[in-house]
């Protein structure tokens, strides 16, 4: 991050009583960039070569810092250097707020002849690929004059830091500090391909689950196989599900059991066309449960009040509520 110059010395600051009506308070910027480099590499020698100052200035800046706020945030034990309560409390908020400030700057340096701001959305692969795609497509023959930044990535929640602006997640329900509106929650059933679903004669569930190949999705920070964990819990089943093949996305899991490479969990909304025209095939009728994971579209509370983020959300979630059970 270019800004503020950590070996550039602070101004004199103002006293309260010399603030205009309104004013702020005096902010150590260059310490507090400072703070923030040592803080999250634990380092003063990372940090300095990090913002190419010497340790010196450095050192310096984080004190006049713990000076100012009559506290100490850093403190050096035997095993290395560690954050203190009020350092931990702080450095989260310092991050958050220098990336938002990078942020605004580089949406508002536009070069020549560029058009508004650009939209930034983030999407799972398989969403993006399913219905994504047709979504964004529909968006911008609607709303022509905002161009759409998209990235995507297979994880759980919303992507690190505010590198968005909008973002489907596939997660599981909770309270956090991103609103979040809910597009649908995700039932699974157990589909592969009709040759292999031939061989379910005279098997039950579990039976057939066993005598076959598991397919995962992999999804970020889980064990293996947790869809499947979740799903046989939830049927009574005891079998092993931490074998089989694993993929990054749900796309392709659904790709090798169409080509009969064994027995996915599939979402019933998401592939709802590949089960019509009979591509892919559920062996066991009433085996759909729930996964416990859904699909929101997640936004920052401190975006609402964008007209690019608000029109975007409220398109999504009008088209969602008019259709709630169907995604694409």
């Amino acid at each position: 991050m270019p800004f503020p110059r950590p070996d550039v010395a602070e101004p004199a600051r103002p006293t309260e009583a010399e603030l205009p009506d309104g004013g702020r308070v005096w902010l150590p910027l260059n310490a507090l960039r400072a703070f923030e480099a040592v803080g999250q590499r634990l380092s003063f020698t990372g940090a300095a070569a990090a913002l190419h100052i010497s340790q010196s200035a450095l050192s310096r800046h984080v004190g006049r810092l713990e000076e100012y706020l009559g506290c100490r945030l850093l403190e050096r034990r035997s095993q290395g250097m560690v954050l203190t309560a009020a350092g931990a409390a702080l450095l989260p908020v310092v991050a958050d707020s220098f990336d938002r400030i990078e942020e605004t700057l580089k949406g508002l340096r536009r070069e020549p002849g560029q058009g508004g701001r650009v939209l930034r959305v983030h999407m799972p692969p398989t969403f993006l690929h399913v219905v994504g795609l047709s979504l964004l497509a529909e968006f911008r023959r609607a709303f022509p004059g905002v161009p759409i930044d998209v990235s995507s990535s297979n994880g759980i929640g919303l992507p690190a830091g505010r590198s968005v602006d909008l973002a489907v997640v596939f997660d599981r329900p909770h309270l956090g500090d991103a609103i979040r509106d809910p597009l649908w929650m995700v039932s699974q059933t157990p589909a592969c391909a009709p040759h292999v679903a031939a061989r379910a004669t005279g098997l039950d569930l579990a039976a057939f689950l066993r005598a076959n190949e598991l397919l995962h999705v992999k999804l970020e920070g889980e064990p293996f196989g947790t869809l499947w964990s979740v799903y046989t819990r939830q049927r009574g089943i005891d079998i092993a599900v931490s074998r089989g093949l694993a993929f990054e996305t749900e796309a392709l899991a659904v790709q090798c059991a169409v080509a009969g490479g064994g027995v996915t969990l599939v979402d019933v909304d998401m592939f709802a066309a590949e089960l019509a025209d009979g591509r892919l095939v559920t062996p066991f009728a009433n085996a759909t449960s729930p996964s416990g994971f859904g699909y929101y579209l997640a936004v920052h509370p401190d975006d609402m009040a964008d007209p690019a983020v608000a029109l975007f959300r409220s398109w999504v979630v009008q088209r969602y509520a008019q259709l709630p059970s169907v995604p694409g």
